[in-house]
């Protein structure tokens, strides 16, 4: 019953997505507001999450590892965010790097996509997850840090990536 009137209201020249449609005199026109319509739901939908277990991280250092997957977030319920502390298992390994594939190593997470408040009211956000792998010190296994690299680091003690990374944003 309710399919036989959704297509009767479709003939007539309405649509249940679009509302009231003056002259659909070609179906392509019809079928493209609903497809618009249905497309930008999906995209705006999207959402960023914190970075959780099984999430995979890209490596930015020279330690040797190339990517990481997260396997417990240190010191948080759902998840890490920029400047906490990760335990991940190395997944893409350099040959003769200090790491090895399949070690278990610590990480600071440098660049996460996932956007961050700053007391000055404006956000920080990145384009990728990034991580640092560091020792249970702390202190970075890597003797290099590519890429940028948030100033929020200092709040948390990582200073000394601070001081090796290229660029601070």
């Amino acid at each position: 019953m309710a399919a036989s009137s959704a297509s009767k209201l479709f003939r007539a020249g309405r649509s249940l997505l679009g509302g009231l449609n003056k002259n659909p005199t070609y179906p392509s026109e019809l079928a493209r507001t609903s497809n618009e319509f249905t497309c930008m739901d999906i995209f705006s939908q999207q959402q960023r999450t914190f970075i959780q277990m099984r999430t995979n991280l890209k490596v930015v250092d020279n330690s040797g590892a190339k990517r990481v997957m997260c396997i417990q977030a240190l010191k948080g319920k759902k998840g890490a965010r920029l400047g906490d502390t990760i335990v991940a298992s190395v997944k893409e390994a350099q040959p003769g790097g200090k790491v090895k594939k399949g070690q278990v190593v610590y990480g600071v997470v440098v660049r996460a996509a996932m956007q961050r408040g700053r007391c000055d009211g404006s956000e920080v956000k990145f384009d990728d997850n990034a991580v640092v792998l560091v020792n249970k010190q702390g202190e970075p296994i890597g003797t290099r840090v590519f890429g940028p690299v948030p100033h929020e680091l200092r709040k948390k003690k990582h200073v000394k990536i601070l001081s090796l990374a290229q660029h601070i944003a």
